[in-house]
């Protein structure tokens, strides 16, 4: 454990607030999971215990390391509670310009003046973000991939302002958990979603203009390019709301109509069929 960062503060209990608890915890780290919903927070600690069920069976912990590391989840729901005293806050809400920017204003305001402030967005603007605080050389992006305890990657994104010193010490801190730090700079998809969204967007064109089903255009990028899953799979295991969130992004920060999002992903996305959260996207999901 990096001793600089005695106590983190995750902000959101969802997917991906949950899995980086569930990491910092393992790896020693005492968590502040913070999220307005009571009901939010219960259901994401019920996921990290299950998750590390499934880590206990596969002997990568032992029963006393998934009791000590839940041990360290402190579960809040006042913001102002749950980033006092903490070194680092990791904000992992909804993908919402508007919503980030007004959770780092009442951040700054609240976590001491030492605080490295992180944001765990997948796409939206690490230096406007910043601006929303008065500590802008301390605001960083750690984009976590999905599901946080088994992927390795961490994009940490620099923001115009972020000094060389914080970007060490994530840097460093992403390392300490076990993960693969990649540095990149701050323009719309940063890395991963610049590439991935894309081609996610034409697999979806595909089958909207009836080159193929979904089936097959998913065994084609399968077999035929070694992918674990298909795009399609992929966007419903993301979530077609996020997907179109991400593509929106791109789309207005570059200008180009080769990042406009597919009108099936639209008609989708209104109509509240958003992948595997919801049972219905691209296929059909179960419990």
């Amino acid at each position: 454990m990096i001793d600089k960062f005695q106590r983190v503060a995750v902000i959101g209990a969802g997917t991906m607030g949950n899995g980086i608890a569930h990491v910092f915890a393992q790896f020693g780290y005492s968590v502040n999971l913070i999220d307005i919903s009571e009901a939010a927070l219960q259901h994401g600690l019920s996921v990290i215990s299950r998750n590390m069920d499934r880590q206990v069976k596969k002997e990568k912990i032992t029963e006393t390391d998934k009791a000590a590391s839940l041990a360290r989840i402190n579960p809040i729901t006042d913001l102002k509670e749950g980033v006092s005293g903490c070194d680092l806050v990791i904000e992992a809400a909804t993908e919402n310009k508007n919503l980030k920017l007004n959770i780092f204003k009442d951040i700054d305001s609240f976590a001491p003046e030492h605080a490295i402030l992180a944001t765990n967005t997948s796409s939206i603007s690490i230096t406007e973000i910043a601006a929303a605080t008065q500590r802008k050389s301390q605001v960083i992006g750690m984009h976590f991939m999905n599901p946080v305890p088994m992927m390795k990657l961490v994009e940490v994104i620099n923001g115009y302002d972020t000094s060389k010193g914080v970007t060490a010490d994530i840097l460093a801190l992403s390392e300490d958990l076990g993960k693969v730090p990649v540095p990149v700079n701050d323009y719309p998809g940063f890395v991963a979603n610049r590439i991935l969204m894309p081609m996610i967007n034409e697999a979806i064109y595909t089958h909207f203009e009836g080159v193929a089903g979904v089936e097959e255009i998913d065994t084609v990028m399968k077999l035929g390019m070694a992918h674990p899953m298909g795009p399609l799979e992929l966007a419903d295991f993301i979530g077609l709301d996020v997907c179109l969130a991400i593509l929106n992004v791109l789309y207005e920060g570059f200008g180009n109509p080769k990042y406009a999002p597919c009108p099936l992903l639209k008609n989708m996305v209104a109509s509240g069929h958003l992948g595997r959260k919801t049972g219905r996207g691209f296929y059909t999901y179960g419990e």
